[in-house]
């Protein structure tokens, strides 16, 4: 089965069992590092995700997974939260973090650059806007950012 589906069919499983204890399912993500398969689940709530909220989750899914057996090879199941820097994949991830500093990876450069960081304005269009300066902003084209997360400064 293709990485993609296997992808589907967990989130399609997962969202039940993460919207019961009121989170938000951000990501599921299955791929191969090295020799072994990784099944990762990133869940968050406001205020963040403790280890208790993770082991719960992790523990209703994995007993899901068992019964429904959706993934024919053997691989490692994580369920943590997706960290602080964390990208940016669904629609309401532009709106939740408006405002917010983010970095945009280019698969190509833009006037010379791959990496820009500065304010979200948001998804308009499938463009993803930042502002930079407080004035100027930037468009990318969805389909042209390789990666797109929060930027936390200390």
């Amino acid at each position: 089965m293709a990485k993609k589906n296997i992808e589907e069919i967990v989130t399609g499983l997962a969202q039940p069992i993460v919207e019961k204890y009121l989170f938000e399912l951000v990501d599921v993500e299955f791929l191969k590092e090295g020799s072994s398969w990784y099944l990762r689940i990133y869940i968050d709530k406001p205020g963040g995700i403790a280890i208790d909220d993770c082991k719960v989750v992790s523990e209703e899914i994995s007993d899901l997974l068992d019964k429904e057996d959706p993934i024919s090879q053997s691989y490692f199941l994580e369920v943590s939260s997706p960290g602080l820097e964390r990208p940016l994949k669904k629609d309401s991830d532009f709106e939740k973090f408006k405002g917010e500093l983010v970095e945009v990876k280019l698969f190509k450069a833009y006037d010379g650059k791959k990496i820009f960081e500065g304010e979200l304005v948001g998804l308009i269009d499938n463009k993803i806007v930042i502002k930079f300066d407080d004035k100027e902003t930037i468009e990318f084209e969805r389909e042209k950012v390789s990666l797109i997360r929060r930027s936390i400064r200390f």
